[in-house]
């Protein structure tokens, strides 16, 4: 539960943010059609043709530096969307329109981010996660676009974002940990360097100076200067969500896809998930949007520390009185599911924020301390509801943003519906969108000074239906859904299981009496258990499913689940504060289990692996491997995905601090495959790497303390090609 001094706190720095000037309005509202674009015609694939620049005009820039799974021509006369699922760079004409849905253009592989460049030919880059590639197309009116440049990366090429005189881009490859910069003019590849698990979203500085990315498992950023000489990586700490702390805590963070800096560079915006944050029956955290003043690298949101003076700026104290209710904003756990996607709305100094989990757009206060605290609007994109079961018919898991020129459009890309769809934003100029219910201004007797734009997109359009048929496509919607009450409880499968990989997180399991009874569930912290149950939960290390789910059985760490279904409805008790609905049935659980486990075997795709015949390292560590000494094979059977899915007792070892001890030390034999891209290791995650897994293995697992240095670094590095 959230302390009182917390919520307080929480509350009067968000409104005396909220109370700092903003910028101008924008122009008219550009709803679905905007300004300039009607006049465009269409060429025959559906790709808009360019009308001739006027004379003199200034060239055109890149409508934003940071690529994303959409992305607005600078023209203004087209979208372009990375649909991953159907592998092609989709071609989506403006103004939207439902009878034109445009083109796709087969892609190499599955394409991850697009980012539109300005200048006279408006060229697009793609990036494919596998093989890595940067592809550089121009529009083509016949074609929609045409491949000019390919530029060979590490494998899992993903996030993108190019310097202020587009001339290099910076890509971040997932899976293999890679950064790397690449000259656009040359079409290659000038410098790659290694960095910490998953990096994901990208934003370089205005002055081009330096390049900070994200990472999908882990809170701290990386800032790589230098970017034109010999790049210099280093780790920037930013806490998540330091207002929504356990007093002195720093939380972890997940989910971190997505960076967007300010107009001047000075705040640097990370939309992601608070493992652990606290709130009202927040089992696992929230979403937050933390702030890094580039200048210093530090955050700007302070540490939380419990029974200290609270200090109240002027604005509060004219707004809160005795009477005054303080809440957090956005419903009781978090006021957006999922973060996937962010955009900065500079006129208005807000950030849009797309909620993969609960199919809407947010958006924020930019200048207050934490953003989520300071909500400006929420707009719901997802439509035509499943009676049955809640997942979105339209416009669901938002997954892409775009803003117009005049930034009075979003466009949102919904990945597990396949449209695209056009929402009018409120205008600044006319004051605050809405005065949410229960606000602190609210509750000073603050009168609404602008009715909202109307609940819903303006336009959309969709793109196709789901390649794998409607089973799988009902699975796929329900991975990324967090509304679906029987599934979890306010978080979607995607909020653990990114792209079906992991959060790198160890959660704790404990069974705690709710307002519905007693419960095993899971939470993100031992402070989010109620302190009357006195306990700290058991550890359990969030596994990988994309390429790890094809057995027939068992699963769960214990192996208590006889087969995939049976596991997730297992898991649609634990993901939850407290009991299933009180309207559940077990047909319904079973039907949602068995269209997830569809999607889970046919929709997610496994990380790409190294190619290329091994070097004699890793040939002595597959010797290693399989000898009679070490034992390794005999557990982890190479022709069973390297397990043999029983279930051994372990030596007991102390508990991690913050954790219980198991009362059940017997664990089933996991999979070792793509093993080297997953730390932690272990179900409580105390080896983070593997290295020092096997050098304080300690024979428990097998025999391995009679390897040299040498014998230990062959094995590592044979397990890393898994």
């Amino acid at each position: 539960m959230l302390h009182p001094a917390t919520r307080t706190l929480a509350a009067v720095l968000a409104l005396a943010a909220g109370a700092c000037s903003r910028g101008p309005a924008p122009g008219t509202d550009a709803g679905a059609a905007p300004a300039g674009s009607a006049g465009a015609s269409i060429g025959s694939a559906g790709a808009p043709v360019d009308p001739p620049a006027p004379p003199g005009a200034a060239p055109l820039r890149a409508p934003v530096r940071e690529g994303g799974a959409l992305a607005r021509a600078a023209r203004e006369d087209a979208l372009y969307v990375a649909d991953e699922d159907h592998g092609v760079v989709r071609v989506v004409p403006l103004p939207l329109d439902p009878a034109r849905p445009g083109a796709g253009v087969p892609a190499p592989g599955r394409p991850a981010q697009v980012l539109a460049l300005g200048g006279p030919e408006g060229r697009v880059l793609a990036t494919v996660r596998d093989p890595g590639l940067l592809l550089i197309f121009r529009p083509d009116a016949a074609a929609g676009l045409v491949e000019v440049g390919r530029v060979p990366l590490p494998a899992d090429a993903w996030g993108i974002a190019v310097t202020p005189d587009e001339k290099t881009a910076i890509v971040t490859s997932a899976w293999t940990h890679k950064v790397s910069a690449v000259d656009l003019e040359a079409a290659r590849m000038r410098w790659t360097v290694d960095v910490a698990r998953e990096p994901r979203g990208v934003a370089v500085l205005p002055d081009g100076s330096a390049a900070y990315v994200s990472h999908l498992v882990g809170a701290d950023l990386t800032r790589i200067d230098d970017l034109g000489g010999a790049p210099r990586v280093r780790r920037v700490a930013l806490p998540a969500s330091p207002l929504r702390a356990p007093s002195g805590e720093r939380l972890a963070a997940s989910l971190g896809y997505a960076l967007a800096l300010s107009e001047d560079g000075r705040r640097l915006f990370a939309a992601r998930h608070a493992l652990g944050a606290m709130g009202h029956a927040a089992w696992f955290g929230a979403a937050t949007v933390d702030v890094l003043i580039t200048g210093r690298d530090e955050p700007l949101a302070p540490p939380h520390h419990g029974n200290l003076p609270v200090l109240r700026s002027a604005f509060a104290e004219q707004v809160i009185t005795p009477e005054s209710v303080i809440t957090l904003p956005g419903a009781s756990i978090t006021p957006v599911t999922q973060p996937r996607a962010v955009a900065y709305r500079k006129r208005a100094r807000t950030l849009l924020v797309a909620g993969e989990g609960d199919d809407l757009v947010l958006e924020v206060d930019a200048t207050a301390v934490d953003p989520t605290l300071a909500i400006v609007k929420s707009y719901p994109v997802g439509g035509r509801y499943d009676p049955h079961i809640r997942v979105a018919g339209t416009c669901g898991a938002p997954t892409g943003l775009a803003l117009s020129a005049d930034e009075a459009t979003a466009w949102v890309f919904c990945r597990s519906t396949g449209d695209v769809a056009a929402l009018r934003l409120h205008d600044p100029a006319a004051g605050s969108a809405a005065t949410p219910a229960g606000s602190a201004a609210a509750s000073a007797g603050a009168a609404p000074t602008a009715a909202p734009p109307p609940e819903g997109p303006a336009a959309l359009v969709h793109l196709a239906d789901d390649p794998l048929g409607p089973e799988v496509a009902k699975g796929r919607r329900l991975f990324y859904n967090a509304l679906d009450g029987t599934v979890s409880g306010n978080l979607g499968c995607a909020g653990c299981h990114p792209d079906g990989r992991d959060d790198g997180y160890v959660w704790r399991e404990a069974t705690f009496s709710t307002a519905d009874g007693e419960h095993a569930n899971f939470v993100g912290r031992p402070e989010n258990i109620p302190e009357v149950a006195k306990r700290k939960g058991v550890p359990r290390r969030t596994p990988m499913l994309a390429g790890n789910v094809g057995a027939a059985g068992p699963y769960g760490w214990h192996g208590e689940s006889e087969d995939l279904v049976s596991r997730l409805q297992t898991g649609m008790g634990l993901h939850r504060w407290g009991g299933l609905p009180i309207d559940h049935t077990p047909a319904g659980v079973a039907a949602r289990a068995t269209v997830l486990a569809m999607f889970l075997r046919r929709g997610l795709v496994a990380p790409p692996r190294a190619e290329g015949a091994p070097d004699e390292r890793v040939k002595r560590g597959r010797e290693i491997f399989r000898s009679d000494e070490a034992k390794c094979s005999r557990c982890h059977v190479p022709e069973s995905d390297y397990t043999d899915r029983m279930v051994y007792p372990m030596p007991k070892r102390p508990p991690l601090p913050g954790y219980d001890e198991d009362p059940r030390p017997e664990y089933k034999t996991p999979s070792l495959r793509f093993v080297g891209g997953r730390p932690p290791y272990l179900h409580d995650g105390r080896a983070g790497t593997l290295a020092e897994l096997i050098e304080q293995n300690a024979d428990r697992m097998g025999k391995t303390s009679h390897l040299s240095p040498e014998d230990r670094a062959a094995l590592v590095a044979f397990l890393e090609t898994l």
